[in-house]
């Protein structure tokens, strides 16, 4: 009879725990370069993540963003430069679209 009662706490115990985990959704970063040909990569950053994506005939798409508040830097072949945007709130499971970035000379 105790080893019956026990079984069912641990049982208890385990399921609690389980449920007590709530899964990582992760968040999307996409949006365009303009004029297309000019992108390299797109970054976002934040104090403890960085992660890039390749921008493919003008767009990127940067999966797996923890949520949190980002800075995106769109890196630019010569003679384009570099430019960046702040302030890019990510939501777990969200998709943020920054729009089209124009990339100057």
């Amino acid at each position: 009879m105790k080893n019956k009662k026990l079984s069912l706490l641990a049982i208890a115990v385990i399921t609690a725990g389980l449920f007590a985990f709530k899964p990582f959704l992760g968040g999307t970063v996409k949006g365009t370069v303009a004029p297309p040909e000019a992108g390299v990569r797109a970054w976002v950053l934040s104090a403890t993540d960085t992660l890039k994506a390749s921008v493919n005939q003008g767009s990127f798409e940067i999966a797996d963003v923890k949520p949190g508040l980002y800075k995106l830097i769109i890196e630019a072949k010569p003679p384009f430069k570099n430019t960046s945007k702040d302030g890019i709130q990510v939501t777990d499971g969200g998709t943020v679209d920054v729009g089209e970035i124009k990339l100057s000379q």
